[in-house]
Formats: C-alpha cells, sequence, structure tokens
C-alpha cells in the first residue's frame, strides 16, 4: 500500500485566495511521487467524513475528479462512497485502485469508518490511499482526536485517543499554520491542550502543502513539519526537505 498522509492537498485550509496551481498541490513533489504510482485509468473511490451529507458529497465527487484530472492523473471511474453504500463499498475495495479519505470531524468519520468495516476492508488491499485532513489522522492505529467543536476540550467523556484504520503508527496533525493559535473553550489547542496531550505519544504537526508518504516500511516527511512530543515542539523538516520518520 502506498499512503499520502496529507493535510490539504487542494489549497490552503481558511484561506480566501485561490491557490496558485490548478489540480492538486505540487508543492514537496507530490504530483511527482504520486504520479509514480498511479495506474492508467484508475478506478477511484471517494469516502466521504459526512455520511449523511449526500449533496455535499455529490458536490465533492464531482470536484475531486475533476480535481485528478486537472493534475493529468488518468481516472476511469470516481465513485462516492457514503451511508448510503457504505458497507457495498468497504466489501468491493478490491475493485478500486485509488481511495480518497475526505476531510471533516475525526470522531464522526471515524465512527463511519467503524460501522462499515473500513478496517477490515484494508487489510491485504493493495493500492493509494490519501488522506485529507480528518481523513489522515483516521489513518493511524491509534488516532489523536485533537479537540476542535465547542465543548471537547471541556467534556472529561470526550475520547482524546480512538482507534484508528492501522495503516501507520503515524500521528499527523494539519493545517498547523492556520490553527495553532486557535482555542478551543478559552484554552489554547497547542500550549493548553495538544502539548499535554503528547506525553508518550509522537504527534507531527504539518501545514497545508506538507504531506508524509509511506511505503512499505519506508515512511518520510516532505515539507515543513514540526514533532510535538513530551509536552514541546521543535522542527524537524523546512520547505522543499525531506526527513525519515
Amino acid at each position: 500500500m502506498i499512503l499520502f498522509l496529507t493535510s490539504s492537498p487542494t489549497g490552503a485550509y481558511r484561506s480566501t485566495e485561490a491557490p496558485a496551481f490548478k489540480g492538486l498541490d505540487p508543492s514537496n513533489g507530490m504530483v511527482r511521487e504520486l504520479k509514480r504510482y498511479w495506474e492508467e485509468d484508475s478506478a477511484c473511490l471517494l469516502i466521504s467524513a459526512f455520511p449523511e451529507e449526500y449533496a455535499l458529497n455529490e458536490r465533492m465527487r464531482g470536484d475531486f475528479e475533476r480535481i485528478l484530472l486537472e493534475t493529468g492523473l488518468s481516472v476511469g471511474r470516481m465513485d462516492l462512497c457514503d451511508r448510503r453504500n457504505g458497507k457495498q463499498c468497504a466489501n468491493n475495495l478490491s475493485r478500486y485502485d485509488f481511495v480518497l479519505l475526505g476531510g471533516g470531524h475525526v470522531p464522526t468519520e471515524n465512527a463511519f469508518f467503524r460501522e462499515i468495516g473500513l478496517r477490515e476492508a484494508f487489510q491485504g488491499w493493495n493500492g493509494i490511499v490519501m488522506g485529507i485532513s480528518a481523513g489522515t489522522m483516521n489513518c493511524a492505529e491509534l488516532v489523536y482526536a485533537q479537540p476542535e467543536m465547542p465543548g471537547e476540550a471541556s467534556d472529561p467523556s470526550f475520547r482524546r485517543f480512538i482507534q484508528g484504520l492501522g495503516l501507520t503508527d503515524c500521528n499527523i496533525l494539519p493545517h498547523y499554520q492556520a490553527v495553532k493559535d486557535d482555542y478551543v473553550d478559552g484554552l489554547r489547542l497547542m500550549e493548553d491542550i495538544t502539548y499535554p496531550d503528547s506525553f508518550g505519544h509522537r504527534f507531527y504537526a504539518i501545514p497545508d502543502g506538507s504531506y508524509c508518504l509511506q511505503t512499505g516500511d519506508r515512511r518520510e516527511i516532505r515539507g515543513e513539519a514540526y514533532l510535538i512530543s513530551e509536552g514541546g515542539i521543535r522542527k524537524i523538516c523546512g520547505a522543499g526537505e525531506t526527513r525519515q520518520i
């Protein structure tokens, strides 16, 4: 399995400016790497993080098909997975060459993945997976569900660590450039929530444009990245650079 763990490969999160590229973000060689592994006329599947937002999901399916084509990737078909056909898609995952895990709310998406048996469906599957934001976070064996919605940081019953798809043991925190100064329930997202949660864990905070590429037993951070662990943070990779992790 080839795994692309991205933050936002289609443009900067929360930005009102149109991206300077068409298709997927080529920063840090992502498009070049994706084309290395891409199959001609790939059968593609978008798994939505919004299981019942059917109109939104249909628009996203069309948008991502266009984005892949604009990137110069050959698309045989682009299918959509949500609550209408979730278990059927998971049961027929072997029909697809490329699976795109959409962004959204981590616990909501995680629950949908469990509902359709996606973790089990990926066992023995050999293709390309691209995670976007929450989709990337849910690829981990043990997912860090970083609080983001009002009430999550202050709720003692909110589960910050949950079982994921088990495709990697790497915990990516996306959109670092946009969320690093956020507050949730009056607490600083990074200094008051994430840093204390990092004891005994390793979180890789990446801005949009950076990503983690995992191929077999090789795993690399491509682009700017920060390691959050044992209550602190340090920069481990710069723009245009690669670091094995």
